[in-house]
């Protein structure tokens, strides 16, 4: 389509917003991937990262940290020493909280199936948090995401409310959770290389198969109950009429965002 390739070329020329102003290293080549195709537009993303946030100090919303009075201490892609912590941890005159947050890609697609297509790669890659939405302008947007967070308070006002111990314990955990990250983006991006150079934006056959078993099995759940009811008389052979297409498209629909 001509106008989503306007959409496209226009997104793609635009500077780079993030505080980087440059794509994280882990994730180029996902991006890179997705661009090159015409289908696909992607319009921001992050490789995973550990942050030592610093915001005001606590109020009535608890440790919830406002981004437009958050600084940061300490950001970074990869798997971070307990040092490097401890010495961002000295600049502290606020409350601190230690965040780790996965892997995120948001795509703009040319149409649904090209949406449903990166759905099914990503939660086959561990990303079960993903979704697909439709704007009212009929703009269809994927989101890559998963749910292996972590955000942990670690002082208040400056002052350390929890031990080094600790500190070196969550260190580990955050760690843990960024090398699972990496593997995850090694397996999306194989997996989406294969399911884009088969030459179709269609999901495989086994997965095409079991959404058309889930679409019948919705179905029968809705006729059967009106086949037990008495049949007209000018349709004795008792057969429901096909649903509208609008109906059936919903009906996939809702059975991809599960």
């Amino acid at each position: 389509m001509a106008a989503f390739a306007r959409r496209k070329a226009q997104r793609l020329a635009r500077a780079d917003a993030s505080r980087k102003g440059a794509l994280d290293e882990r994730v180029a080549p996902v991006v890179q991937l997705l661009n090159g195709r015409a289908r696909f537009c992607t319009t921001s993303s992050c490789s995973g990262r550990l942050v030592l946030a610093q915001g005001s100090p606590a109020s009535t919303n608890g440790w919830e940290i406002q981004k437009k009075n958050c600084s940061w201490l300490m950001v970074t892609h990869e798997t971070c020493v307990k040092d490097a912590v401890m010495t961002a941890l000295e600049k502290a005159t606020g409350d601190v909280v230690l965040k780790f947050e996965p892997f995120v890609l948001h795509v703009l697609c040319q149409e649904l199936q090209d949406a449903q297509l990166l759905h099914s790669v990503a939660v086959d890659s561990g990303f079960r948090n993903s979704g697909i939405t439709v704007g009212r302008g009929g703009k269809i947007m994927m989101a890559v995401r998963s749910t292996h967070c972590l955000e942990v308070p670690l002082s208040q006002n400056g002052k350390m409310m929890v031990s080094e111990g600790y500190i070196d314990f969550l260190i580990h955990v955050a760690n843990q959770k960024m090398e699972e990250n990496a593997r995850r983006i090694d397996r999306f991006h194989k997996r989406l290389e294969l399911a884009l150079n088969a030459g179709t934006n269609s999901p495989c056959p086994e997965e095409q198969g079991r959404r058309q078993a889930v679409y019948v099995r919705r179905r029968k759940r809705k006729t059967i109950p009106e086949q037990d009811v008495h049949t007209s008389p000018e349709d004795p052979s008792g057969e429901m009429e096909p649903e509208d297409d609008v109906e059936s498209n919903l009906d996939i629909f809702a059975e991809i965002m599960i």
